[in-house]
């Protein structure tokens, strides 16, 4: 069997170590150079060793790191856990009181739906009942209002329910002095026609917020206005009806002397007639007569004619606007 060289050395070299044999030189050079080569091999594997153990420690410390921010975290994940576990137990709770008032609410919705239905049909008898009650509202209007001043006036005391007092009795007779007619146009077109002075002008402003005593009132003036207007005009026409009656009484007076001249002289022409006309026949007696008082008629129309053409008279004032029966066809 053939032995590599190495081998053979070797085992040469053992056997000259057991028997005690001196070990040569060449021999101990090649085991310095194996130490030396075996020495560098294990300072490189220690080197390498320190490398990989020093990486091992980096390794840990950032295991040791990692896992002490692995336990922060998880005791911050704990925490949170534990506050949501609070939290889910309050949203439960939140849950279960929403759901009560959820039911609350179905039970409460339900019941509107029945008030609903109920109220739709009281709805309609309350539209039935309507038509009934503003009837009566226009009939309790008025005593309302009515009440509405005793009410003011017991508040008050002796001054102001003499006031009151005052005011109704006036208010009635403003009722009684003009009546039942509506006076509303009537003191509305008096500020019209008068709203060039200042007062009459801002009632006419404020004329839907007037009280109807105030109306009245204004209906009064306006008639008052109008029966000074009549009085006017009538003075008027009984000054001109007064130098009429005068002319009138001259010419009567005129006439009157005429009249008396006629008569005495009819009287001595029938004085004449009778004396001288026993001597002539009826019918020249009545063909004088008749002649006589042909003449005596035209002296009357002359003179008649003559008092007409100096007795010119002027119209009288029109007073149809302002009489009685022109404000009855205003109302």
């Amino acid at each position: 069997m053939d032995l590599s060289q190495e081998t053979e050395d070797f085992l040469r070299e053992s056997v000259e170590y057991t028997l005690g044999l001196p070990v040569s030189t060449r021999t101990l050079q090649l085991k310095l150079r194996a130490s030396e080569e075996a020495q560098h091999h294990l300072r490189n594997q220690y080197l390498h060793l320190q490398s990989k153990l020093k990486e091992k420690d980096e390794i840990i410390d950032r295991a040791r790191a990692e896992a002490s921010l692995n336990a922060q975290a998880l005791k911050k994940f704990v925490e949170e856990n534990q506050k949501l576990a609070i939290e889910c137990g309050n949203l439960l709770g939140q849950c279960k009181k929403w759901e009560r008032e959820c039911s609350l609410y179905d039970y409460d919705r339900e019941a509107l739906m029945d008030f609903g239905n109920e109220a739709d049909e009281r709805a309609k008898e309350a539209e039935v009942r309507v038509h009934d009650l503003e009837e009566e509202v226009k009939r309790l209007s008025e005593e309302l209002q009515f009440y509405k001043y005793q009410c003011d006036a017991q508040l008050v005391r002796t001054s102001a329910e003499n006031i009151t007092t005052e005011q109704m009795l006036l208010e009635s007779l403003l009722a009684y002095a003009i009546g039942k007619d509506d006076v509303m146009p009537t003191a509305h077109a008096f500020l019209e026609a008068n709203r060039e002075v200042d007062v009459f002008d801002r009632m006419l402003r404020l004329w839907h917020s007037l009280r109807p005593p105030t109306q009245k009132v204004l209906a009064l003036v306006a008639e008052l206005k109008s029966l000074e207007k009549d009085k006017e005009h009538l003075r008027v026409n009984l000054d001109r009806a007064e130098e009429e009656v005068k002319a009138l009484f001259e010419e009567n007076n005129i006439l009157d002397e005429e009249n008396k001249k006629l008569m005495r002289q009819l009287h001595r022409e029938r004085h004449m007639h009778d004396s001288g006309g026993k001597h002539s026949g009826s019918a020249s007696s009545k063909g004088n007569k008749r002649k006589s008082s042909t003449k005596m008629c035209g002296q009357v129309e002359k003179k008649i004619d003559f008092s007409d053409t100096d007795s010119l008279r002027q119209p009288l004032s029109p007073l149809q606007q302002c009489s009685p029966e022109s404000r009855m066809r205003k109302k």
